[in-house]
């Protein structure tokens, strides 16, 4: 009795599949090209931590808009002209006050509200951070450097398929008669995540 010889194929190489990958996009009349090019644009110039510093700072400024943006964030933000892929069907925007902070996670991956607040760190996609900040948010917290004293309540949202999270940061002392855009300055990616505080 012999033994089948096992044939062993060689697996493709990156460029082989990415070049596979673009040869059948183009057989069926689409242009990955203009897509990756497009996504880059929106990636660097429109999904930028800038616009949900603008969301910052008109909540600090205008009590109707921090009202709408508690009441459906979504539609607050669109005011700006900043949109949401339809997926995000929920904004929520969760107020740090003196006695209560808030800080986001997503422990299935690495979800953000991006169009937002911007495009994750990598220390927010790693295992570590996403399931400690829930069971030790404290100890984590301080080990970025954000160390609350013991009265402040920290509560931890993690994001679902269809909601996402902003923090909205306390304002600042001292900035009484900033504009807008001096007060969007003073607001920092990590802080509308909760792992700061401005």
């Amino acid at each position: 009795m012999t033994h089948a010889q096992r044939v062993v194929q060689p697996t493709a190489t990156i460029e082989q599949r990415v070049a596979a990958v673009e040869a059948a996009l183009h057989a069926r009349g689409l242009k990955p090209a203009e897509f990756i090019d497009e996504q880059r644009h929106q990636i660097e110039e429109q999904w930028v931590p800038q616009n949900g510093a603008r969301v910052v700072a008109r909540a600090w400024t205008d009590a109707a808009f921090r009202q709408r943006l508690f009441t459906n964030g979504r539609d607050a933000v669109a005011e700006l002209g900043i949109s949401m892929p339809r997926h995000h069907r929920h904004l929520v925007v969760l107020e740090n006050t003196p006695t209560i902070h808030n800080v986001i996670c997503c422990t299935l991956c690495s979800c953000t509200a991006f169009t937002v607040i911007g495009l994750p760190p990598d220390w927010y996609k790693d295992l570590e951070y996403r399931a400690r900040v829930v069971r030790e948010s404290r100890t984590v917290l301080r080990e970025m450097g954000l160390d609350l004293p013991p009265e402040v309540e920290i509560r931890v949202w993690d994001t679902t398929a269809d909601t996402r999270y902003m923090v909205l940061p306390e304002r600042p002392a001292g900035t009484e008669g900033f504009s807008e855009e001096q007060l969007a300055a003073l607001v920092s990616k990590d802080a509308m995540i909760g792992v700061a505080r401005l």
